[in-house]
């Protein structure tokens, strides 16, 4: 069983940046894939991005690329997920969820975490 819990939400002007840490108990760090989904309201839960169980691969959803980076501290059971340039339009519930596979669905994952709330301001 995998404990996630997310940490670093916040509230940030339009072009500033956070950071957003996922650390994990419960399990073999190694074994587990990491994805990070946001949940805007009134809007389904989306893909943004995860990272390997290695940590050699990384994806992106489009309307993030190139503003946030996803990483992994294998020695920390951490995965950190960096966001700058944040607009509004990124305001969400920042979830991330462990699997063995990376891969862009919610039914991909087992576990999740509570979320944290990021909020971007105009």
């Amino acid at each position: 069983q995998v404990q996630l819990v997310e940490s670093g939400g916040g509230l940030v002007q339009a072009g500033g940046s956070l950071r957003l840490s996922c650390a994990a108990s419960g399990g073999t760090f190694t074994n587990i894939a990491i994805g990070w989904f946001r949940q805007a309201p009134g809007k389904e839960r989306e893909f943004v991005g995860g990272i390997s169980r290695s940590g050699g691969i990384t994806q992106y959803t489009g309307a993030v690329e190139g503003r946030f980076t996803i990483s992994r501290d294998n020695t920390k059971n951490t995965v950190y997920l960096q966001m700058n340039s944040l607009k509004p339009e990124d305001t969400a519930v920042y979830y991330c969820a462990a699997a063995r596979l990376l891969g862009p669905r919610s039914t991909d994952y087992d576990y999740w975490g509570q979320g944290t709330q990021v909020t971007v301001s105009s």
